[in-house]
């Protein structure tokens, strides 16, 4: 498909966009944001239990690649999850100077509870589109989703 938009459309639904999107991420993040608090877990620290519920376990050195930190950045979050229940580490059987870090039960059990409470939030949120631009909604985010997986690359 090519695009007949000129640069000056294009740029100025980008910053419509963009005060969308600024809007949106406010609004979903407060949301988040409460039920993050009720665990007392940070927006950092949900990630990373993210991550480690789609892994058996995760080590140290991958955490801090996954989160964009140094490794004692990561030993510190892994540190604070830890004192609350939510993750464990034990050292490798080959390997005992590397730390593997899991995800516990009561980890698992705050994710799944703050997805459910995501997955309401849009479900509210989709009442509002008719069901082609429900599809097509979630066409588009799909599209945009992929195309940022191949910029990291």
């Amino acid at each position: 498909m090519e695009n007949t938009r000129s640069p000056e459309e294009m740029r100025e639904d980008a910053e419509r966009l963009a005060d969308i999107l600024t809007s949106l991420q406010r609004k979903f993040l407060a949301n988040l944001s409460k039920e993050l608090s009720r665990g007392n877990v940070s927006f950092p620290q949900y990630f990373l239990l993210g991550y480690l519920c789609q892994s058996k376990f995760l080590t140290m050195s991958q955490i801090a690649q996954k989160m964009g930190h140094t490794t004692a950045a990561a030993t510190g979050l892994v540190d604070r999850l830890e004192n609350l229940g939510l993750v464990e580490r034990s050292h490798a059987v080959e390997d005992r100077r590397k730390i593997m870090v899991k995800i516990t039960k009561n980890g698992s059990a705050l994710v799944a509870g703050i997805r459910q409470d995501m997955v309401g939030n849009l479900l509210k949120t989709m009442t509002c589109l008719d069901p082609d631009e429900q599809r097509n909604w979630l066409k588009i985010y799909s599209k945009i989703y992929n195309y940022c997986l191949s910029q990291n690359k």
